[in-house]
């Protein structure tokens, strides 16, 4: 049993991306469909099935493939296009971690580059130091076979002189290094920039500060400099911010997925406490260990709880908490995607990242709640949509413990028009069939 809880509802941005970053080594297999808005309706920008056919230096497709893309992702096949188009496009584009935007824009500066002309030509910002190293490690993975192309970090801790002329064609950085680096020590001629990309702009606006230094910025790079704008959400916030960093841009959006249960059966349980809900719990527990579940509480409480009840029974418990750093939290979740734990017991936020397509159950030991009190009902798909994924069966489990939680589950059961079902211990040999 595997357990992750968070510290409060609003887990830290910046540290969420980054562990999506890490956890996502590969392609998410999404069932987003991509939307495409193009500024001029005259100008239609082909999308790619292939590598091959954006025309690349060799020594990138090379890169390209030893990185383990076989073909675009969905992002990738409208997005490339465009940032490799000429006269350059500007371009907003949303996208969630593992969608290959990160290679994407990647591939963008690598291939506007010229490495005869030493001096910063490509600038790309991230929110935080961990972040910038992230993005740069795939940049320099991808041109590793393009060693004429140098890459520098303008991050904490990289100190240089004043007047020193940058030789590197790429720098990628935190905002307010960038912004140090281009106006009071003079390192980068911004006017020479040839390409801009703002990653993680939802995570780079809730700090007030970054915001403001990346306008500065953008207000010092030449009028036909691309820019190319990244966000996994698009709130209004977003929105106004990219509209002023971003003239006359290209935009891609990704749909909103279906609201589809029709592959997951549903049921619930009615206990009078957290106690009845644990035997509950241990009733099933012999069914859902035969694939691999995931197991969601409302608070760190209760799943330090439930850790310690499960360790009595005898239950291997690895606790995932909120002071563990990223990559200890990522490090879990790989051991869980690996299978070698069986179940997972999560919070809510700490399990957005965690993609695992062989997950067939999921329990709510509490229901989800917004902020009123009343049924979530999208973080009820988000989390019983991890089953049943692929056309596969799921099965989710609802543990009801009060007149409210009852009342929460009618709510679910009103906006999804679906009835759930109470489980018997009938509907036990189903629930092994299902994780078998």
């Amino acid at each position: 049993v595997l357990f992750t809880c968070d510290s409060c509802i609003v887990e830290d941005k910046a540290a969420q991306s980054l562990l999506n970053k890490i956890i996502h080594t590969s392609l998410v297999n999404t069932t987003n469909q991509v939307e495409v808005l193009q500024r001029d309706p005259n100008s239609p920008l082909y999308s790619v099935k292939t590598f091959e056919e954006l025309r690349l230096k060799e020594e990138l497709l090379k890169g390209v493939y030893s990185m383990g893309f076989n073909r675009p992702s969905k992002i990738q096949e409208n997005a490339l296009p465009m940032m490799l188009a000429e006269p350059p496009q500007n371009l907003i584009a949303q996208s969630q971690s593992g969608t290959g935007k990160t290679a994407a824009f990647a591939l963008a500066m690598l291939s506007h580059v010229n490495p005869a002309k030493k001096w910063t030509q490509c600038l790309c910002i991230s929110p935080t130091y961990e972040l910038a190293l992230q993005t740069g490690k795939v940049i320099e993975q991808m041109g590793k076979y393009y060693p004429e192309v140098k890459l520098a970090y303008a991050i904490r801790g990289n100190k240089l002189d004043r007047g020193m002329k940058l030789q590197e064609q790429i720098v990628i950085g935190t905002p307010g290094t960038v912004l140090d680096w281009c106006s009071k020590l003079k390192i980068i001629d911004p006017k020479k920039i040839s390409v801009f990309v703002l990653d993680e702009a939802d995570v780079m606006i809730a700090t007030q500060g970054h915001q403001d230094q990346s306008i500065r910025i953008q207000r010092m790079l030449p009028k036909e400099c691309q820019m190319l704008l990244f966000s996994a959400t698009f709130e209004d916030s977003v929105w106004k911010f990219a509209e002023r960093v971003v003239p006359d841009p290209n935009i891609i959006k990704l749909k909103r997925e279906e609201e589809t249960l029709d592959t997951i059966k549903q049921y619930y349980v009615l206990c009078s406490d957290k106690e009845e809900k644990f035997t509950a719990l241990c009733n099933i527990y012999g069914a859902i260990t035969i694939a691999q579940a995931m197991i969601f509480c409302h608070t760190r409480k209760t799943a330090g709880w439930l850790a310690a009840e499960l360790t009595k029974e005898g239950h291997v418990v690895a606790l995932l908490s909120g002071e563990m750093t990223v990559e200890q939290r990522a490090a879990v979740i790989e051991r869980f995607r690996e299978g070698k734990e069986k179940v997972l017991v999560t919070t809510n936020v700490c399990s957005r990242g965690i993609d695992v397509e062989q997950v067939s159950v999921v329990i709510n030991f509490d229901l989800p709640m917004d902020k009123d009190g009343n049924a979530d009902n999208e973080t009820y798909l988000h989390r019983i949509g991890r089953t049943g994924r692929f056309g596969k069966r799921g099965l989710a489990v609802n543990m009801i413990d009060s007149k409210h939680s009852m009342n929460i589950l009618n709510q679910i059961e009103d906006h999804f028009n679906k009835k759930i079902n109470k489980l018997d211990t009938d509907d036990l040999d189903e629930i092994e069939k299902i994780s078998n």
